[in-house]
């Protein structure tokens, strides 16, 4: 199950000496982060069950189950099958399932994997109870439920077509396992008590939902929710079974920007190289640009807006409000915040940077593995293999 890849046959390896751009991640925060959202939860008396579609990684997921409840949730269909290969059996599909994804579902079971599917609507539950039929082998499917006008679900308003959903599973040879629910509106709150507020919509919606399916004569043992915000600021989770992350696990500057965390948490990021200098312009150039960061801009909307990135020491200390202005696809230009006062660094070609990401997601999903290192160490301990694709 260990996958690591030798580094050359020879651990450890300076950061000096790697090829940027690259992906690092500092072992003891990630290690940091998982423990904090698992006391919390603990606190609560309620079951995690991690989202690994953001470390997409079989030794991460290892380090995230470890001493856990080996359940998972993932956004992919290739996600489920790498990580029951890797043991995990409870595996929770979390994307609305198609028709045409139904056969791999079936296949995965009758593999032995616990895999569960989700829907929001009586077609897409009709084609689960069909597939279970002509597989002789009930599907397990939770309904979504939509808590916040965010995305997808059905609302607990409509408790007809809920009803309606849960029959048709129910009674046309499904498993109906329960609601999920997911506050992806929390990514828009402006505080630590608007996130608190959210995980309560999101918590009172999910049970309101299962609450409405009990009292249809349907059955709902679980009740599932969860963002990394809500999961962390919930105060109350009574009704609910399980809850859902996955950024926890790394942070990023989005989370930092809503209060989830500070950067000193951010386990991610980028190794880069400066390669030349606008000095008239005050820019620093990186060999690191929109390939290795992600287009993603999820910080512009927020309070303060990190750009690209924001850039540290070769040893993760941040530089006063430096940060990559503009991504090219394989250049990146830093520079001082708008408005700031501090100094450019003097960072000479050749000098190495590391640039905390936006979205944690989006970033691991440029490269291929991560550079594992330790806080006050120069060299990589590790290099683990991270997946892509479908």
């Amino acid at each position: 199950m260990n996958r690591e890849i030798p580094l050359d046959g020879v651990l450890p390896k300076a950061l000096q000496t790697l090829e940027t751009p690259c992906l690092l991640l500092d072992e003891v925060r990630m290690e940091r982060n998982i423990k904090r959202l698992r006391d919390h939860l603990d606190s609560l008396g309620v079951d995690l069950r991690p989202h690994l579609k953001t470390p997409k990684s079989i030794e991460v997921a290892q380090r995230i189950l470890n001493g856990g409840r080996q359940c998972a949730a993932v956004s992919t269909l290739k996600e489920a099958e790498l990580f029951f290969e890797a043991g995990v059996r409870d595996i929770l599909y979390c994307v609305g399932v198609t028709p045409g994804k139904l056969d791999r579902v079936a296949g995965l079971r009758r593999s032995g994997a616990n895999l569960s599917v989700i829907v929001d609507s009586v077609v897409a539950a009709r084609a689960v109870a069909a597939k279970s039929r002509e597989a002789r082998a009930p599907i397990p499917t939770l309904i979504e439920i939509d808590s916040d006008g965010h995305r997808a679900g059905v609302s607990v308003e409509h408790t007809e077509a809920l009803i309606a959903i849960g029959r048709e599973l129910h009674d046309g040879g499904a498993q109906l396992r329960g609601v999920l629910t997911h506050a992806g509106e929390s990514y828009n709150c402006t505080s630590v008590d608007a996130i608190a507020a959210m995980a309560e919509r999101e918590r009172a919606a999910a049970v309101a939902g299962a609450q409405a399916l009990r009292a249809a004569g349907l059955p709902s043992p679980v009740v599932s929710v969860g963002s990394t915000p809500t999961a962390l600021y919930a105060r109350d989770l009574t009704g609910v079974t399980e809850v859902r992350a996955g950024v926890f696990v790394f942070f990023d500057l989005v989370m930092a920007g809503l209060g989830v965390c500070s950067t000193d948490d951010v386990a991610l990021s980028v190794l880069a190289t400066v390669i030349g200098h606008q000095r008239e312009k005050g820019w620093i150039l990186v060999d690191a640009g929109w390939m290795a960061m992600s287009r993603d801009r999820g910080t512009a909307k927020q309070r303060v807006d990190q750009g690209y990135g924001v850039a540290c020491d070769i040893n993760g200390r941040l530089y006063p409000d430096l940060i990559m202005v503009e991504a090219n696809q394989e250049q990146g230009i830093l520079a001082l915040r708008p408005g700031s006062t501090a100094t450019l660094p003097d960072l000479q070609i050749g000098a190495q940077v590391r640039l905390l990401p936006n979205h944690a997601c989006a970033t691991g999903a440029q490269h291929d593995t991560y550079e594992v290192v330790r806080p006050g160490s120069p060299a990589v301990v590790a290099r683990w293999q991270r997946f892509s694709g479908w």
